[in-house]
């Protein structure tokens, strides 16, 4: 048993690759994607975390300068003041000539804080701080641009400064992707390196560093490495991926198969019994289609073929039914021929009375096959009005000389019935009009068929002649008993009204 088919069933080839690869295809797809996500969100947190790093290695880079020039600054005064050589400044310079990387402007100072002597034109802007020997003070010179230290040693207190030319060649040492750097004591602020781009979306990461015991505030911002729209689309690779194969399996098996189907569909669909099964040239270039338009192309000729043989063998039977009808013909008129020969040679007149009733029904049945034949090769049934018509013919012929003279009506018409129906049809009629003509011979007689229905039609003869029949009268007795059977033969109740009899007769529809 058939099973009903599905609504997936019922989609086109095209549709039902592009969902089944979408379930094959789209799962992957998505997997890979989230996995891309996630690689994505672990490198932004490491960019992030690197350049928090980068953040605090600029801070402690510029710290480790400061540092190294205070140290060397308090080394060099704690060697002039310990050596008393009057000239602190020229001997703090020559001790930090030999050291590099040292900034060698500074100026000394006794403990009280009264300037001693100063080296290289350096004027500290805070000269009221009074830092102890071992101790360090920081601050942000904003005139001179750049950071101030003080050193306090055996004896008095340097001060030297870093400026923001070493600084920045410090912080760049050791971060490339600084934004901004700016340093603050607090009061005042000194800006190291600014390159801000108000245009760019991507903000920066800011930082804030303690350096020097919490004396100064290094703030950065460091640019971030993020992920660009390259990144974004290697994300949402996978999914691309998925979309550009299932459009591309979909245009192939369309381009390939489907559209060259239809193709060959459209030309198997027009084609037409006897006229020559024209294929597209362009089938596509799969072997398969081609080669099942090949295979339609054998079958339609072994079709074609048999369809002859067919039509060979039927045009044979047509030709034994034609011969079979003609021999029956033949053979009814040989049989009336002779009963006539027996009836003009009879020596009395009820014995050729019987051979000539016997001859028209004969000939009534002659006339069938007659008309039969005639119509057999279109196979529509024999045709009621020809046939009545001759056969009225031959009953006027075939009466005695006084009534021949009797006149026959014929309102039929033009419909058909089958053989056995016609038969009887000609037998009623027969038996009817020869006893209205034997019996009141010169009175005219009607013979009327019409159709009533779609499948039935209504015979109807008239004459002065067909009265009921009458108690004791035997002829018209025998007369309705046959008329009987053959209205019984037709399957149709018989109407037997004054000067009427009528049956049904069941006819091919228009």
């Amino acid at each position: 048993m058939d099973e009903r088919p599905t609504q997936f069933d019922r989609l086109p080839t095209g549709s039902k690759l592009l969902l089944i690869l979408s379930a094959a295809l789209l799962p992957l797809g998505l997997a890979l994607a989230w996995a891309a996500r996630d690689s994505l969100q672990d490198a932004n947190v490491a960019n992030r975390e690197a350049s928090e790093e980068q953040g605090r290695a600029v801070a402690r880079s510029i710290e480790s300068l400061i540092a190294r020039n205070a140290l060397a600054l308090s080394v060099a005064a704690n060697g002039a003041f310990h050596d008393r050589t009057g000239d602190a400044c020229g001997a703090a310079a020559q001790s930090l000539g030999v050291t590099p990387a040292i900034a060698t402007r500074f100026t000394v100072r006794d403990a009280q804080g009264q300037m001693l002597c100063t080296h290289g034109g350096f004027e500290p802007r805070r000269d009221t701080a009074l830092v102890a020997p071992g101790d360090i003070r920081l601050w942000v010179s904003e005139q001179d641009r750049a950071i101030d230290y003080r050193v306090g040693v055996a004896g008095g207190m340097a001060t030297g400064d870093v400026t923001v030319d070493a600084l920045r060649a410090a912080a760049l040492e050791v971060g490339k992707d600084i934004d901004q750097l700016v340093i603050s004591d607090g009061a005042s602020q000194l800006t190291i390196i600014d390159a801000r781009r108000p245009s760019s979306s991507v903000e920066p990461l800011h930082g804030r560093h303690a350096i020097g015991r919490g004396q100064l505030q290094v703030h950065t911002a460091v640019n971030v490495d993020r992920t660009t729209i390259f990144d974004q689309l290697a994300m949402m690779l996978p999914i691309l991926m998925w979309v550009v194969a299932a459009l591309l399996s979909w245009y192939l098996v369309r381009r390939l198969l489907i559209q060259p189907l239809g193709r060959l569909k459209t030309a198997v669909i027009a084609y037409q019994p006897g006229d020559p099964l024209e294929l597209p040239h362009k089938l596509g270039p799969a072997a398969e289609i081609r080669e099942l338009g090949q295979a339609f192309e054998r079958a339609v000729e072994r079709i074609e073929e048999s369809e002859r043989q067919m039509g060979d063998a039927l045009e044979g039977q047509r030709r034994l039914v034609r011969e079979v009808h003609h021999r029956v013909k033949n053979n009814l008129q040989v049989v009336a021929s002779l009963l006539n020969i027996h009836g003009r040679s009879a020596t009395t007149g009820e014995a050729r009375a019987a051979y000539a009733a016997i001859g028209r029904r004969v000939d009534a049945l002659s006339v069938v096959h007659r008309n039969h034949f005639a119509d057999v090769e279109e196979s529509r049934g024999i045709s009621l009005r020809p046939l009545l018509v001759e056969l009225s013919a031959t009953l006027r012929a075939s009466t005695p000389d006084e009534a021949r003279a009797t006149p026959i009506q014929l309102d039929v018409d033009g419909l058909y019935t089958t053989q056995d129906a016609a038969v009887a049809a000609a037998f009623f009629v027969t038996e009817v009009v020869e006893f209205a003509m034997l019996e009141q011979p010169g009175q005219a007689i009607e013979i009327e068929l019409r159709r009533v229905t779609e499948l039935a039609a209504h015979l109807t003869i008239s004459s002065n002649a067909l009265t009921p029949a009458e108690d004791g009268d035997a002829g018209r007795v025998q007369f309705s008993r046959v008329i009987g059977g053959l209205a019984r033969q037709l399957r149709s109740p018989l109407d037997e009204r004054m000067g009427r009899l009528s049956v049904d007769i069941p006819v091919f529809p228009d």
